[in-house]
């Protein structure tokens, strides 16, 4: 059966709920403030860097130099994002406030800039034919689940419950079904812009490792257990994708 407009905004859809799961393992133990709130973000981070490398991996099948560009783009729009967050206090988001609040609107964000690179990435491979198309989406919607995990790492911890870190991963990857579809029906036009959303997902989530989560998780777990943390997730979600491949 040849790709339809509906067979490309259902599959998208399902990559988007795909992402809720990552929030389950966490409704089976108690996460909040203190060394999990660390740990969290070395997890998170870790699971967050590998994403980075598929997605630099990716985009550079398409165009090295639209890639780079799009990273230094994301770096460029998640400063301006963070430093408008800093100057309008007030902010709340699953009943968490402040601080806490900034940084999930920041990932929430970044995950979004992400999903919206992945569902063209569903619309331009269905435009392939429909073997690509289903291809891609498995492997979109596996990669989803451990995404939705950093998110909720980042989010339970802070306080918010597991059922809304699920609901906001969802959230996030909303682009997906929304974008798939236009994508599909104008592979061409949006082709090319493929690489430069995927470097820009790339470079705004680099950002948030480094300037965020890394330094947290190391006053809650010290070097080594960051290290170690860090590594470990990093090789689980890389061999994810390796996987996939």
């Amino acid at each position: 059966m040849e790709p339809t407009v509906i067979l490309v905004f259902g599959a998208a859809l399902i990559t988007a709920l795909a992402t809720g799961l990552g929030a389950l393992p966490l409704a089976f133990g108690a996460v909040r403030n203190g060394r999990w709130l660390a740990i969290g973000n070395a997890v998170a981070a870790g699971l967050m860097l590998a994403a980075c490398y598929s997605l630099i991996v990716e985009g550079f099948e398409f165009s090295a130099t639209r890639t780079l560009a799009g990273v230094i783009v994301g770096v460029g729009l998640i400063l301006v994002a963070n430093h408008w967050l800093k100057r309008h206090n007030g902010h709340s988001i699953a009943s968490v406030q402040g601080a806490d609040a900034r940084k999930i609107l920041l990932i929430v964000g970044i995950m979004t800039a992400h999903s919206a690179a992945e569902g063209v990435g569903v619309g331009v491979a269905y435009g392939g034919g429909r073997e690509l198309g289903d291809f891609i989406t498995i492997a979109i919607a596996l990669h989803n689940v451990p995404e939705g995990l950093a998110i909720a790492l980042i989010m339970v911890p802070r306080g918010a419950t597991v059922t809304k870190a699920a609901l906001w991963s969802v959230f996030s990857s909303l682009p997906q079904p929304l974008l798939a579809v236009p994508a599909f029906l104008f592979v061409l036009l949006f082709a090319p812009w493929l690489p430069v959303g995927l470097g820009l997902a790339a470079g705004a989530m680099l950002w948030m490792i480094f300037a965020e989560l890394l330094p947290e998780a190391q006053s809650g777990i010290g070097t080594e257990g960051l290290g170690a943390t860090v590594v470990m997730a990093f090789a689980a979600m890389l061999g994810v994708t390796l996987l996939l491949g």
